[in-house]
């Protein structure tokens, strides 16, 4: 999948969360905004409420989008047979997708109405969202390769080289050049010995700085200003590794804490989720079947 057809992909994805949003809002509001006990009274009652036609359906199709959206994740990562099937980064934003789109639905096929056995199970679906959404940014922060795989910190650092051996061989540029912009995008260990706050801002702006002194550098050198650009480019790509070199140990560790808390939300919610499915079947609501 090239960049602009991964870009298409992820647009389609937000576009039918955020459609479906609003769409639920835009027939439901008015009938949500009433009291439980005025809400008998309204017409919209028989098909909002969570047994009516809509109301069930919101929740037999957002229950679907976390079976699936879980159990496909899983089975991607966990089966090597399905390792073809595209990239696992790719399976990771479907997941998002799915795992997004089903709380949606489910949320809407409560009629914020909650009770029970049922509202652990929906707690631990909200926990499960916003934990996701916090091992969504921990996951960023870690580099992988473009299949998804978790990178060591010997690999991170000879992609540091690479872009070095990059400026070196591909640029015209001066052994004096070559060597203040290696020194621009070198780790500064010194700077590790402060507070972690104190360090990221200090690094963001020692970053600015080396960026604007570069600029002129280019400057005197007469590159084009494509190249010009290709270089800062790649510096910035530095930066971004020099961050990550630094915070690996911490992201790592926080990752293997975040499964400990994500993972046991998730299967409370699937096994009240499935307990309930049966439930309702045994008592005889079959939506529109």
């Amino acid at each position: 999948m090239s960049k602009t057809s991964h870009r298409i992909f992820l647009g389609v994805l937000v576009l039918i969360v955020s459609v479906t949003l609003i769409l639920l809002i835009y027939r439901g509001l008015s009938y949500y905004n009433l009291s439980l006990v005025e809400r008998v009274y309204n017409p919209d009652h028989s098909i909002l409420k969570p047994s009516g036609t809509l109301g069930h359906g919101y929740g037999i199709i957002g229950s679907l989008s976390l079976i699936i959206g879980v159990f496909a994740y899983m089975a991607r990562k966990r089966y090597r047979f399905l390792s073809r099937l595209g990239l696992l980064k790719h399976w990771l934003e479907f997941h998002i997708f799915l795992c997004t789109l089903g709380p949606v639905l489910v949320l809407f096929h409560t009629a914020y109405k909650f009770g029970g056995l049922v509202a652990i199970s929906f707690w631990s679906m909200v926990a499960v969202f916003f934990s996701g959404v916090i091992g969504r940014f921990i996951y960023l922060q870690i580099p992988r390769s473009i299949e998804g795989r978790e990178l060591s910190l010997n690999e991170i650092i000879g992609m540091k080289t690479d872009l070095a051996d990059k400026l070196r061989t591909e640029y015209n540029l001066g052994d004096e050049s070559f060597n203040i912009l290696s020194d621009s995008i070198a780790m500064k260990s010194e700077i590790y010995r402060t507070n972690k706050f104190v360090r990221y801002i200090k690094g963001y702006f020692d970053d600015r700085k080396s960026i604007h002194s570069v600029k002129k550098i280019l400057k005197r050198n007469q590159l084009p200003s494509a190249e010009n650009k290709k270089i800062i480019d790649l510096m910035k790509v530095s930066f971004r590794l020099n961050r990550k070199i630094e915070g690996l140990g911490t992201m790592q560790k926080m990752f293997r804490y975040w499964h400990v808390v994500h993972l046991p939300f998730a299967i409370i919610m699937l096994i009240i989720m499935l307990v309930h499915v049966g439930v309702t079947i045994l008592f005889g609501y079959r939506w529109i079947f």
